[in-house]
């Protein structure tokens, strides 16, 4: 089956036929670092995370690029009401966003840059834009630059709006722009601004609008069309219907395929920093694993909305416990040697995410295999069959980015580490206990242990290899 995927900007499932045969680019806007990344934002990364997995487990060579806004008027309004500079706020979130991704196991991408760090390539994208008469020096002294979206006809085309039935763009002073809907492509710097958040252009001192960083960017490091352009579903308008505008205007063809994924909502509204309704990733990491809240958000379809919940997420985790569990029986059966290697994906994995990257459908796959492996460790007699069983869920593990045994999950040296290392100790000194009772015959006292044990939410399996516990 050919990987297909939901094109935002038609409406319609599309077979992915990339520009350069073998190769797949991708683009996804990141965030703006002007605080902690909290759940909803990490969906997102999550999501495409499993794209470019997906993508290069087919074989393609994947160039992914994910930006970082670094500057932008509500950086300067946090960093100004903490009385701290704002590259100094914008550093210490994009440490946080960076420490988020990795405790979620979100792989690097090919490339990550910042906004500040490409100035010169956006201010050349809209010296074309004035060339080709589709942007304006506004003629109020401001120092700002603005789309002109009457000189593009196709513009609303992403989002199939028509410019009058569009609301004012708010990103400037609506006195120097032609049209109330024109949009931001450069700020002119305000005397209440840092001097050190402008930089010199044709226009004056300033810095850039929200949407021309991400065209600029793309085309550095993609070229002038790519395959696919990701983000937040918050995100298609006005910001992904500006990038595509201006792009086009400029001459470049840009992205072929435009993905969004949807919200992450608590009490029905979407998760958001403004609202104030955000739960932020070191808050949730206090009370679950990493590769816990990952499966969470993976084992929803990206395009389907999630309503945010404690409870949803403990229903989530003990499902991937019982994934843990028999990762840990058919290992302590079959060998931990070389697992995965030699084995296939299930044909319905596979399809699943063939059909607009269907991780819930794959989930259930997953959730399928592990039964009928379980069903074989009872069985205790088909040791290859064990291991074949163990490959594929290794397998469909790797590629969701789930696999507890990657080194990506392994230990940081931090508080959590030196916790479970104690939990694992007084587990150890009570199976113990319990081998010398059953050594001695004492079997009330061995089930006694095993029933302390049980109580508090640890399981016990005994295998040719000694006991081995988890948490049920």
């Amino acid at each position: 089956m050919t990987l297909r995927l939901f094109d935002t900007a038609t409406g319609e499932v599309r077979d992915f036929a990339p520009l350069e045969e073998g190769k797949a680019s991708l683009y996804v806007c990141g965030l703006t670092v002007q605080s902690e990344p909290h759940v909803g934002h990490v969906r997102s990364a999550v999501n495409f995370d499993v794209l470019q997995r997906w993508l290069r487990h087919k074989g393609y060579e994947v160039t992914f690029i994910r930006n970082v806004t670094d500057i932008d008027d509500k950086i300067l309004a946090k960093a100004e009401a903490q009385g701290r500079p704002w590259y100094n706020l914008a550093y210490d979130m994009h440490g946080e966003l960076t420490r988020a991704y990795a405790a979620l196991n979100v792989a690097p991408p090919t490339y990550e840059p910042l906004a500040t760090g490409h100035v010169p390539e956006m201010i050349e994208l809209i010296e074309t834009l004035i060339e080709r008469g589709h942007a304006y020096a506004a003629g109020d002294g401001s120092g700002d630059v603005y789309f002109d979206v009457r000189s593009w006809p196709a513009y609303g085309e992403l989002t199939h709006q028509r410019v009058d039935d569009m609301e004012a763009a708010t990103d400037a002073d609506p006195r120097g722009k032609r049209d109330p809907r024109d949009f931001a492509l450069w700020k002119g710097r305000k005397d209440s601004e840092p001097e050190t958040a402008s930089w010199p252009s044709p226009w004056g001192r300033g810095r850039p609008g929200w949407h021309i960083e991400c065209s600029a960017m793309a085309g550095k490091y993609l070229g002038p069309a790519f395959d696919i352009h990701g983000g937040g579903l918050d995100l298609r308008f006005p910001h992904h219907e500006n990038e595509q505008a201006q792009s086009r205007a400029a001459g470049r063809p840009f992205a072929s395929y435009w993905m969004h994924n949807a919200w992450i909502t608590t009490s029905g509204e979407k998760m958001s920093k403004s609202l104030g309704n955000s739960l932020t990733i070191p808050n949730v990491l206090q009370r679950f694993r990493g590769i816990e809240l990952r499966y969470y958000l993976v084992s929803a379809h990206y395009r389907s909305h999630v309503e945010f919940s404690f409870e949803a997420l403990e229903e989530a985790a003990a499902g991937f416990r019982r994934v843990e569990g028999f990762l840990d029986r058919a290992i302590a059966l079959a060998g931990p040697e070389d697992a995965g290697v030699g084995s296939e994906l299930p044909q319905g994995f596979v399809d699943a995410l063939d059909d607009d990257l269907g991780t819930s459908a794959a989930v259930a796959v997953l959730h399928d295999t592990v039964r009928e492996g379980n069903r074989l460790l009872a069985d205790g007699t088909d040791v290859d069959a064990v291991q074949a069983v163990l490959g594929s869920v290794v397998l469909m593990l790797d590629v969701l980015g789930l696999n507890p045994l990657d080194s990506a999950w392994g230990s940081d040296g931090g508080e959590d580490d030196r916790l479970t290392d104690a939990v694992d100790a007084l587990v150890r000194g009570l199976l113990d206990q319990r081998a010398a009772a059953r050594a001695a015959k004492d079997w009330a006292a061995a089930d006694a242990v095993r029933d302390q044990l049980k109580a508090a939410g640890v399981e016990i399996t005994d295998t040719p290899d000694g006991p081995k516990w988890s948490i049920s």
